[in-house]
This record gives C-alpha cells, structure tokens and sequence, in this order.
C-alpha cells in the first residue's frame, strides 16, 4: 500500500452516517442507486442565528447516478432548524428542506471540461463526503436575517419592549434642538 493510499483512507472512514459508500454503483455510466436514510446532523450545520441543532436528525434522500466522468448525487435533506429572530429575538423553530447535486469526480477527472479553474470534489477509494455538500447547501439555503414571522415589527428601540405586543406602544420624545423653545411654552403656560 503506497503512502498516497494510506492517507486516502485515513481521510474518510466508511462507518461515518454523511460517507457514502459507491462500490455497488460500479463505474458503468447509466446506474443508479437510490437511498434514504437518517444521519445526525454535523457540528456548525448553519449560521450564526439559525442551524440545525448538532446530532439532531437530518433525513437524506439520495440518488447516485453513475456517469463519464465520476458519481453524480443528488439530494433533498429535511431537518429542523432553530435559532432567533433578528427583530424581536424570540426563538425560531421550523422544519427545512433543501436540495442539493454534486458532482464527485474518478480520480483523473478532477477538473471541469468547461472551466479549467473548477476542480471537483475525488472519489476516494469509492466512498463519496457528503458533508460539504450538504453544509454548502444548508448554508446558502438559510436566512442570514431569519424572521419568526414577515410582518415582524421588532423591539422599540427605546426601552427594548416587544412592539408586537403593543402595536400602540410609543414613547414621547422631543427634538433636542426645539427643548429651548418647549421650556419656554412651559413658563408661558405657567404664567397663565
């Protein structure tokens, strides 16, 4: 076993839930195997005010179609995600559905015919990484400013009360610039 092997192997272990395993696909263009299945979800699955929870179940559905150059998956991956809302801060629940297709190229195929800077992702010894594919599109897919509802009116800047409680809620506040003049309205209408 060459040094190169050894470290291609140690790179993906074929017992992790998002390693796929394409030995039964075979390298014949036109076979396709179809899987689903329940993994827990990675670390860092999301941004910073919404994800899905680690460990918690993300539910793939997979096809791996064998083509010319590699393995192509696609995918639709639903799972929960949780985190806050950026007006009101009220915590987010909600399920989330994405898809996703990626490429994996057979070693030697690595680069796109149509664009010389895009190298694939490399079949290593037939088992495919689904993990950056899936954070990829989880990632992309997400609000960067989630919402727990479109109309949201957020929090009074003032004193920090939720507005969607009191849609009323207002404070009485002047212009600095006029105080001058409001204090002299008030020692006018002392005077009588």
């Amino acid at each position: 076993m060459t040094d190169e092997s050894r470290r291609t192997t140690a790179r993906l272990d074929p017992r992790s839930p998002l390693v796929l395993n394409t030995h039964e696909l075979g390298r014949r263009p036109g076979s396709m195997r179809t899987l689903s299945r329940s993994v827990p979800a990675p670390d860092d699955l999301g941004v910073d005010v919404l994800g899905v929870p680690p460990g918690s179940p993300v539910d793939l559905d997979l096809r791996l179609e064998s083509v010319m150059e590699g393995v192509l998956v696609s995918a639709t991956a639903r799972a929960e995600v949780t985190g806050e809302c950026v007006r009101c801060l009220d915590p987010i629940a909600r399920s989330f559905e994405v898809t996703l297709q990626e490429l994996y190229a057979y070693p030697g195929h690595e680069r796109d015919d149509d664009d010389d800077e895009t190298v694939l992702p490399v079949l290593e010894r037939d088992l495919i990484d689904l993990e950056p594919a899936l954070r990829d599109a989880v990632v992309l897919a997400l609000p960067l400013q989630p919402l727990c509802r479109d109309d949201c009116p957020g929090l009074c800047p003032e004193c920090g009360a939720q507005l969607a409680d009191d849609p009323e809620h207002e404070h009485e506040s002047a212009d600095p610039r006029w105080a001058a003049l409001h204090h002299l309205l008030d020692t006018k209408t002392e005077e009588t």
